[in-house]
């Protein structure tokens, strides 16, 4: 007969291991959760983003952001990159609780204008302001005229508005 502690460690150490193993499945449910944001974000459905990573079906996606099932490092990257999001803010939690409020609610982000106003701003948007306020005058300039539709020469402004960013990036 084995005695009485014995027991008492198995028990403790199954219990240790159960827990470990929930917090994991909570974990890659979150990063599901993440995933489905991002790609809602940035306009893609499970099969369009999946046609452009050639490792994952549609099904593959739909597992992942239900968090039955776990994406290898390289299809998070190209997730994140495809969505314009970073790997990081796929696999962590924003830091503050109003911050998991406003990812849980909405799938932009609230962004208040010059006006008092409150607008929502999805990852590409995001991603263009970033783009615009690191350019130089003369791409902001060339920005507005292309977007206002005062470009004469698409093709010659595209390749300024380009050399511009890349410069301003350097």
């Amino acid at each position: 007969m084995r005695p009485f502690s014995s027991y008492t460690g198995n028990c403790t150490q199954r219990a240790f291991a159960n827990k470990q193993l929930e917090e994991e499945q909570m974990a890659v449910k979150k990063v599901g959760e993440r995933i489905k944001e991002a790609r809602t974000e940035a306009g893609f459905t499970q099969e369009s983003l999946a046609k452009k990573i050639k490792t994952l079906s549609a099904s593959d996606i739909s597992k992942a952001e239900r968090g039955e099932k776990e994406l290898t490092r390289e299809e998070l990257i190209a997730i994140a990159k495809l969505t314009g999001v970073t790997q990081k803010s796929l696999l962590e939690a924003p830091k503050s609780s109003t911050a998991k409020k406003t990812t849980n609610k909405t799938s932009t982000t609230k962004k208040t204008t010059s006006t008092g106003t409150t607008m929502k701003v999805t990852a590409t948007e995001k991603k263009l302001v970033e783009l615009y306020r690191a350019a130089d005058s003369d791409t902001k300039k060339e920005v507005m005229k292309t977007l206002k539709g005062d470009a004469s020469d698409a093709e010659e402004v595209l390749s300024d508005l380009l050399g511009g960013i890349l410069k301003s990036l350097k």
